[in-house]
């Protein structure tokens, strides 16, 4: 899943703004305290925090 070149440069998480960061089929926040990982399906990141997945 490779994103559009500078999509993920302007993209952040919407629970706590932080950058996101491309793994496998999600976008994972970076943000120490938050860690929420974004489905994307389609090519389609979807950043809404009630489809996120926790932190393990």
């Amino acid at each position: 899943m490779a994103l559009e070149a500078g999509l993920l440069e302007i993209l952040a998480c919407p629970a706590c703004h932080a950058p996101l960061k491309e793994q496998d089929t999600e976008l994972t926040c970076t943000g120490q305290d938050c860690g929420l990982a974004y489905p994307v399906r389609d090519g389609i990141p979807v950043l809404l925090v009630d489809e996120a997945r926790r932190p393990a």
